[in-house]
């Protein structure tokens, strides 16, 4: 029997807990969720989130659809590890997180995710901006802080180790039932300069596939993601835990026309910013991350029936 092209991307949630870490793209990837299950509603109704947080931070946000007990959660974890962010304001008010634990797990995350059936993590942006790195709580080096006696390390260095600790605490929690999805990386589009160079996102149209390619440091940190998936899965089928890639880098490459630039603020906001092209709109690529893994969510539920 042909399917119903108008059931392709209905997939049953109710009774399930979905979670996310969080860095910035990630929490558009949280809002377009939360539009998309609004719209996909199994009993042709819309049902709107409560909000259950257990805080009032923003930062930390849990959502339920009371109807088919479905709770999505977001917490914000840029790094994936333990961090202490030295000054919130930090070169030009981007902030500064100036030592981070690449041994040690982000217990804000890691003690609040056994119990979902599926957890989405990424991290990406974050690790471009000057940090301490510690291991046994010793400094080991850094990343553009140039201090004097203290090894000046790339940025992959410590990428990958905040990788190999977050799926370590995922795969140390000893009732975990659920499947984790890696995210991967999603590549900025600056051109013509880097974002405090006067680096800018103004094409209207995306690149056809023989336009462009991953390349340098984006390229490192998707290839870094995948080794370090590869290793965690390994580990975690040993004790039956799934672990799935939600790829979505070559798709998100394609698409330097929908970041906000200059626009990434109200109109009339009396602020100085730079271009911002990490960011995205939506309506944008971020749905099509959402259709991924609504896609693979799919996939997950038909498995268990047969």
């Amino acid at each position: 029997m042909e399917e119903d092209p108008s059931r392709r991307s209905v997939v049953d949630l109710s009774e399930k807990e979905v979670y996310a870490t969080s860095m910035n793209p990630s929490q558009t990837f949280l809002d377009s969720w939360i539009f998309v299950v609004d719209l996909h509603d199994l009993h042709g109704k819309v049902e709107y989130p409560v909000d259950v947080s257990y805080m009032p931070d923003e930062r930390f946000k849990r959502w339920k659809y009371t109807t088919y007990n479905f709770t999505l959660a977001n917490y914000w974890s840029p790094h994936l590890v333990n961090a202490k962010e030295a000054d919130s304001n930090g070169p030009t008010d981007t902030g500064l997180f100036n030592d981070l634990y690449l041994d040690e797990f982000d217990e804000e995350w890691t003690t609040q995710v056994e119990d979902f059936d599926y957890i989405v993590i990424s991290a990406g942006h974050w690790f471009f901006r000057q940090m301490v790195l510690y291991e046994n709580n010793q400094v080991v080096g850094c990343c553009y802080c140039l201090k004097d006696n203290v090894t000046d390390f790339p940025i992959s260095y410590g990428y990958r180790k905040a990788f190999r600790t977050a799926f370590k605490a995922i795969n140390s929690l000893e009732n975990l039932k659920g499947i984790t999805f890696l995210r991967t990386f999603a590549p900025s589009h600056f051109e013509n300069g880097l974002w405090n160079q006067g680096g800018d996102c103004v094409r209207t149209k995306p690149f056809r596939s023989n336009e462009t390619s991953l390349e340098g440091t984006d390229s490192e940190f998707y290839m870094t993601q995948l080794e370090e998936f590869r290793i965690a899965e390994k580990q975690g089928n040993k004790r039956g835990l799934k672990f799935r890639l939600l790829d979505t880098t070559q798709a998100t490459l394609l698409r330097p026309d929908v970041h906000s630039s200059r626009y990434g603020h109200l109109k009339n906001e009396n602020v100085t910013m730079h271009n911002d092209c990490v960011h995205w709109c939506l309506p944008g690529p971020i749905d099509t991350w959402s259709d991924f893994l609504l896609e693979m969510l799919k996939m997950e539920d038909n498995y268990n029936v047969s």
